[in-house]
């Protein structure tokens, strides 16, 4: 952190005259909070003086704090929550970066801070205030994995507290963060460790995943073909903040704003590029849709169905089966306004095809449609008439899944989701790309897709339901992402195949953030007979 930095987010004080103590009844501050009433001797404070502790939020910390609360009261998604909060309280591009390392961050390595501060605090943390959990751990984030001073971020997370929860919880969250700063990072992770009972726990608390997700991912490299010994460089990569990508619609945006302005030509698509973030916002082209968020495995996916099979697709029916919130929607529909395809956006949530109407908006009205329907209803899809009169030549089934593979761009998920998720989304992959395969055309394509590397959600989808029907075959994958990726980009260490029947046969693709720098997709395409 810059000294600028270290000024603004480590030195800000408040200090007030002190009242009069002799004073009867509870002493509330201006939100009705009352104040700290202990006796002297049971106070504990931070390292500041008692009349230079802070009493107010910094609004950078104010920000981050915000949106763990929206993260852990409502289920909200932090990469969501956090770019809305930045506009709201405006905060600069520095103090953005700085709220976004401290939220993104606590919230990554949730599991690995509670397991610290369950050493720290003399209750079971399910018995604290959920706010004073979240201001907890956004401290222990400062004092273990980020450049603030010890008495800064002691310092400040308590005045947060006292500005945002009360005086109350200040003595605690004081007393708690002084141990916490007793040890840096690596002597915790040491001694947490030292009395993990397995290896996958282990790796859990030293990189911050649930032990069964790291049972998981290792399967999921061994399954797709890679070395399980690169378990950590992926948990590793999980963890990095992850670099914005961006995507210029084809013949609706352009990228030379955002390269102007910092950002670097993307190395695995075309039309794309990676940014060091900020409020894209402020960008004239992004306001405008035309150039817009998305991940370059995303990207690739849509591309490679385009680029799959006959490449002249003038009149050609699309369909993107579970469209919402519409980010590879858009994309699909820029290209088929491009080459005279048509687009059918289907989502079955109604405030989910409403983000998909408003991410196609940029794109001619003439080249899509947005649905709201239940995807797997193949005649409905189809309006009652028969697949080979009224059936799409080209559909893409981006399944609902557990989102191993974006735990970088979703921190928060990997400690919300269980094995259980994997067994009740099964049934729904596989009856989404049944009825996928129902509304194609013979001759058409179908890209199955997750963003999810785990066997269940992948591989062991497409064999199922390959082997209850004899009109469709896999083909291959890898040709069509090599030839909508730029040239070598997928070559030698970075080839993501995996064959599906010997040396020889059709492979699949399967993306890692440790080897290609996107998330974790996952794509296999079928033809229909």
């Amino acid at each position: 952190m810059s000294e600028r930095n270290d000024r603004q987010h480590g030195e800000r004080r408040g200090g007030r005259p002190e009242r009069d103590r002799r004073q009867e009844g509870p002493r509330r501050n201006a939100k009705g909070h009352e104040r700290n009433r202990r006796a002297q001797a049971e106070r504990s404070y931070s390292s500041s003086a008692p009349g230079r502790r802070s009493r107010r939020a910094d609004p950078a910390r104010l920000a981050a704090f915000e949106t763990l609360r929206a993260v852990s009261e409502e289920g909200a998604y932090g990469n969501l929550v956090l770019p809305k909060l930045i506009r709201a309280h405006r905060l600069d591009r520095r103090d953005a970066g700085f709220a976004t390392e401290l939220a993104y961050g606590a919230l990554r390595w949730q599991g690995t801070y509670d397991a610290v501060l369950a050493r720290c605090v003399d209750r079971p943390l399910a018995d604290l205030d959920g706010a004073v959990l979240d201001a907890l751990r956004l401290g222990v984030h400062q004092l273990l994995a980020m450049r603030v001073p010890d008495h800064a971020a002691l310092d400040q997370t308590v005045g947060l507290v006292r500005a945002e929860i009360g005086a109350g919880p200040g003595g605690l969250v004081n007393a708690v963060l002084r141990k916490v700063a007793a040890r840096d990072l690596a002597a915790w992770v040491a001694q947490l460790t030292a009395d993990a009972p397995d290896d996958a726990a282990r790796l859990g608390l030293a990189h911050a995943h649930p032990a069964w997700e790291v049972r998981a991912l290792r399967q999921a490299l061994t399954a797709h073909g890679r070395d399980a010994a690169e378990l950590e460089a992926l948990l590793a990569a999980d963890n990095a903040a992850p670099v914005v990508n961006l995507v210029a619609l084809p013949g609706l945006g352009e990228l030379a704003e955002a390269l102007e302005t910092g950002a670097e030509p993307g190395p695995l698509v075309p039309g794309s590029a990676l940014s060091s973030g900020g409020d894209l916002h402020r960008l004239d082209s992004v306001r405008g849709g035309g150039v817009r968020v998305q991940d370059a495995g995303s990207q690739l996916v849509a591309r490679a169905l385009v680029a799959a099979g006959e490449q002249d697709t003038a009149g050609e029916r699309w369909l993107d089966l579970c469209a919402g919130p519409g980010g590879k929607a858009a994309l699909l529909a820029a290209l088929a306004a491009g080459s005279g395809a048509h687009l059918t956006a289907n989502e079955v949530a109604p405030h989910r095809a409403e983000l998909v109407r408003q991410a196609l908006r940029p794109v001619p009205r003439r080249a899509w449609t947005v649905r709201t329907g239940d995807g797997r209803d193949a005649a409905e899809l189809l309006g009652g008439r028969p697949a080979a009169e009224a059936g799409f030549h080209r559909v893409l089934v981006d399944a609902p899944c557990t989102g191993l593979g974006a735990l970088r761009r979703r921190p928060e998920s990997r400690w919300r989701r269980t094995p259980r998720d994997l067994a009740e989304l099964g049934p729904l992959q596989r009856e989404l790309l049944r009825a996928a395969l129902d509304v194609t055309r013979p001759g058409g394509l179908v890209a199955y897709a997750t963003c999810s590397p785990h066997a269940a959600e992948t591989l062991a989808v497409v064999q199922d339901v390959l082997a209850g029907r004899d009109d469709a075959e896999l083909v291959d994958a890898l040709g069509p992402a090599r030839g909508a990726a730029l040239p070598g980009a997928l070559d030698g260490d970075r080839d993501p195949s995996r064959p599906w029947e010997g040396a020889s046969g059709p492979a699949t693709v399967q993306l890692w953030p440790h080897v290609h720098g996107t998330d974790a997709m996952f794509l296999a395409l079928l033809r229909k007979h």
